[in-house]
């Protein structure tokens, strides 16, 4: 006779789970104890928000649900922010928690809250073990609902005294079983080939699915084939390499860049993995006047500006070598001009010597100090605009940006997951001051660990985004600004090394430095976000060149 949370943890191992990211806790116990004697490991945090962060970079780096576990009530609801944004930039992630005794959950007691009904409205599967014999079919539905297209969070609600009940030698974690996507029918593929011969300008809309698909070759191809450009949404950055002469970089801002004019020329939009919560249609098809092909695992979601003229569903990969096969069309003209003025905008002010210095030139000495492999991880802040606008990619999942939930304080966490998933490249993770200071206790972690991460800190003591929009907006701004700690005697205060840059130039021996250092390392650079206002100008006054 074995516990049921022995068995839990069986099932967890069956399963392949690596690392389980969280706190111990004292309803808990019983699953962290039978971690003990698991080849899993544990890697102990310092705040439950982070356990779910790392978490869900682990579910978007690897495409296996990243796993994290808490006690119950304030333990769970602390995973809660990280969890949902696994759940909405869909990211399998599976989270544990533990509750009170079932003795004790029907009445007012000591830390239970409804834990199952508190993650529903974030999660694809909420559920409690009530009965130990479940263990295996909760663990399993758990694991195939998270990474199920599209992927997303499955919680369990463990209480105490079901952890502890025996269960007999008969139940065992059950067979894993992952089901292929179908193949896209053939008579959409030939009326999808059609749209795409009789379009004058057809352009590639590429999304996060694509990633998730491992399609990133067949959609290479397939705008070779069809002579289409590609632009991509934030989270797809790299999975069209920014090199290819087809590929117009990101979209994704609200204000009117280059690349929204080939949105504007375009007749039809080929969307391929296309997740609507990145970037809403009105955005890119405010008048509702162009034809839309939807390619994706699933149907697409229902919206006013999103009414697809043919939908394919499957295999995305298999869905873009059918048509390409059968497609017969000329090259898109004017693709060449309009990248021309793209590639243009990434050298602006590259070797501006100014200080603070400018989000353009940050962006340009971090592409030169990075390789094509390494990850950058941007945090949520107006760096986060910056970085997709400005740092070409090429290949999917190096520069990582959460654009669904968009929560900040995923940085540092996420750096340090990234490290243990990829330890051979470098990761930067690149944050605002806010965003650091949400989870800076995980710099302790990552040095526990020996786990090297380096944490570069655009420092403009308030909240710019939310300036920036201000003064766009309103033409005003206030109740942003925050005082910061000395970054550099901080990092040191944990026994990390910390920078400080002091001028434009320093900022490249400073980067090779951080790396070379090969532990957590923190760098303040100072940032001037007057450059805000004046892209939003810029792109105000813009004129299409196609």
């Amino acid at each position: 006779m074995i516990t049921a949370a022995r068995l839990f943890v069986s099932c967890l191992e069956n399963e392949g789970v690596e690392y389980i990211f969280g706190i111990p806790g004292e309803e808990i116990l019983h699953v962290v104890d039978a971690l003990l004697d698991s080849p899993i490991r544990f890697i102990t945090v310092r705040h439950e928000q982070a356990a779910a962060f790392m978490a869900d970079m682990y579910g978007r780096l690897t495409g296996r649900p990243g796993v994290c576990l808490a006690t119950l009530g304030p333990g769970a609801t602390n995973l809660l922010t990280g969890f949902a944004d696994a759940n909405m930039d869909h990211a399998p992630i599976v989270a544990l928690a533990g509750q009170g005794g079932t003795t004790r959950m029907h009445k007012e007691s000591h830390q239970v809250v409804d834990l199952v009904n508190l993650f529903a409205p974030v999660a694809k599967y909420s559920v409690a073990v009530l009965e130990p014999e479940i263990v295996p079919e909760v663990v399993r539905k758990a694991f195939k609902v998270a990474l199920a297209e599209k992927p997303g969070g499955a919680f369990i609600s463990f209480p105490e005294n079901i952890a502890a009940m025996p269960v007999s030698d008969e139940n065992v974690p059950l067979r894993v079983q992952w089901p292929q996507p179908p193949r896209p029918r053939a008579e959409k593929i030939e009326k999808a080939t059609q749209v795409i011969a009789d379009a004058a300008f057809p352009i590639i809309l590429a999304g996060n699915g694509v990633v998730r698909a491992r399609a990133g070759g067949a959609l290479v191809d397939f705008a070779e084939k069809l002579g289409v450009p590609v632009a991509t949404t934030f989270m797809a950055k790299g999975i069209m390499p920014f090199s290819h002469p087809l590929c117009l970089g990101a979209i994704g801002l609200q204000a009117h860049d280059l690349v929204a004019c080939g949105f504007d020329r375009a007749d039809l939009v080929i969307c391929v993995g296309f997740d609507m919560v990145e970037y809403h249609p009105y955005l890119w098809h405010p008048r509702g006047d162009k034809k839309i092909i939807h390619i994706d695992h699933i149907d697409a979601e229902i919206d006013a500006r999103y009414i697809p003229e043919v939908s394919l569903t499957g295999d995305i990969g298999a869905s873009l070598q059918g048509i390409a096969r059968l497609v017969r069309r000329e090259p898109v003209q004017g693709v060449s001009v309009l990248r021309k003025h793209i590639i243009d905008e990434l050298s602006g002010s590259s070797t501006d010597d100014s200080f603070p210095l400018k989000p353009q030139r940050i962006l340009h000495d971090t592409r030169k100090i990075l390789d094509d492999h390494d990850i950058l991880i941007s945090d949520v802040g107006a760096h986060k605009m910056w970085i997709a606008r400005l740092y070409p990619c090429e290949r999917p999942n190096t520069c990582i940006i959460s654009n669904g939930f968009a929560a900040m304080g995923i940085g540092l966490p996420g750096g340090i997951a990234a490290k243990l998933v990829h330890p051979e490249r470098r990761v930067l993770v690149i944050t605002g001051d806010a965003g650091f200071m949400m989870n800076s206790q995980e710099i302790e972690t990552a040095l526990r660990y020996g786990i090297p991460v380096v944490i570069m800190i655009w420092n403009d003591g308030g909240y710019g985004l939310i300036k920036w929009h201000q003064d766009r907006r309103f033409g005003r701004s206030g109740l942003v600004d925050f005082g910061n700690p000395d970054f550099v005697r901080y990092a040191e205060s944990f026994g990390a090394k910390g920078y400080r840059v002091a001028a434009a130039a320093e900022l490249l021996p400073v980067l090779e430095q951080a790396f070379a250092d090969n532990t957590l390392v923190v760098i303040d650079v100072p940032v001037d976000y007057r450059e805000n206002m004046k892209l939003t100008q810029k792109l105000g006054q813009l004129v299409c060149p196609i």
